[in-house]
């Protein structure tokens, strides 16, 4: 069965179909957005119809924009003719989506293609707070269609359709050795330094899956050891139109390990930073997520030779902190505690999925409302609608 989402406009002349909303970024090109939009013939009179792809920046929420001004800046804007077809951008050979669906729905649907361009960022979502309304502050790709008779015309939000897409990134599938970090701190009254080396035997991790980092300490001190603290910061730098960088603590665990002076220590620990475990903190970098959909913690942003960062928007990185509580002894004990640490590079995203095609020639149509998007209807009811809308 081939999924298909559909959205259609508030006065019903317009819908957009597409085979998916995430669209990969493969470092070298972007999976190609192919998709059909059905228009209603006495709509159109005669008019163009146009497709367009937008990423924007949105750095504040809807209710703040003031005098006209609004808090976002289109990184990317691609527009295609779809009606009449403008022959210096010819359509390409169809794709089978795209073939189902003109078979499907009948001689007022048009296909259109996009191809995004290899130096947008990705989809990211800054988490709102309790109270915030509106379109949530990050960066977002749409997928717009309209009727008019030139681009220069002013088109209401009810005369056009926006369906919201992600671009998303993979972990590499070659991925390079573990990061390794290593410090010597000297005491004062101790011959011999101690050493703390910590490392990874992964240079890149998934989302929702265990890491472990391996800790090896050699106290040749006087010093006791007696806890170790291990944390994950993500640290989000939005370039676009500040200089502004925001660190994020989205794990942290005390391991009471006591080892005592002039001894050796090595052991591995298991961390696992997950967004359920940080959904009250407000500007944390979430991968780009739908209404009402699911998400995680913002998946590394990987940087090509040469790109312009400001371009991207939002770079978000992580690292691993390992933390020895050294007590001094004597009289004050842990109130004259020190502590030694390391930090790490962490890389977080999701593995790539096998690529299972869909072999059957049936479509199951979901739909989304475009005035009320908190109507949920069951997948039967969607695929009952949208077969007797074709």
């Amino acid at each position: 069965i081939s999924r298909v989402f559909k959205k259609t406009s508030s006065n019903g002349k317009l819908s957009i179909y597409l085979g998916k909303r995430d669209f990969v970024d493969h470092v070298d090109m972007v999976e190609l957005i192919d998709g059909v939009v059905l228009v209603d013939p006495d709509y159109l009179k005669g008019r163009k119809m146009f497709v367009m792809l937008t990423c924007a920046f949105r750095y504040g929420h809807d209710d703040l924009d003031v005098i006209g001004l609004t808090f976002r800046k289109d990184l990317y804007v691609q527009v295609q003719q779809v009606v009449p077809a403008e022959h210096s951008s010819p359509q390409g050979p169809l794709t089978v989506l795209q073939e189902r669906l003109l078979h499907k729905l009948g001689d007022n649907a048009y296909p259109f293609t996009l191809q995004m361009v290899v130096n947008l960022p990705c989809s990211v979502t800054l988490q709102p707070g309790p109270d915030d309304t509106g379109k949530a502050c990050g960066v977002d790709f749409e997928v717009k269609s309209f009727c008019a008779e030139n681009l220069e015309e002013k088109v209401s939000k009810r005369d056009s359709v926006r369906l919201v897409i992600r671009k998303i990134q993979f972990a590499p599938l070659e991925p390079g050795p573990g990061p390794w970090a290593q410090t010597v701190r000297r005491f004062l009254l101790s011959a011999q330094p101690l050493q703390l080396q910590a490392w990874m035997d992964r240079e890149v991790h998934y989302h929702g899956k265990s890491i472990t980092v391996n800790v090896s300490i050699n106290n040749c001190t006087n010093k006791v050891i007696k806890k170790i603290k291990i944390s994950v910061d993500q640290i989000t730098d939005v370039v676009l139109y500040s200089l502004d960088k925001y660190t994020k603590t989205v794990f942290v665990q005390e391991f009471m390990e006591t080892i005592a002076a002039n001894s050796t220590f090595s052991k591995s620990f298991a961390v696992t930073p997950l967004l359920a475990a940080n959904c009250q903190k407000q500007g944390l970098a979430l991968d780009g997520k739908f209404k009402h959909g699911d998400t995680n913690l913002a998946s590394s942003t990987i940087l090509r030779p040469g790109m312009d960062k400001e371009l991207l928007g939002i770079l978000v990185s992580y690292k691993v902190r390992v933390n020895l509580m050294v007590s001094c002894g004597g009289i004050l004990g842990d109130l004259t505690a020190s502590d030694v640490g390391v930090e790490l590079p962490l890389i977080l995203m999701h593995p790539k999925p096998s690529n299972e095609a869909a072999s059957s020639e049936d479509i199951v149509i979901e739909e989304f409302a475009q005035q009320q998007p908190g109507r949920e209807e069951s997948q039967e009811a969607l695929a009952a609608k949208g077969d007797e809308g074709t």
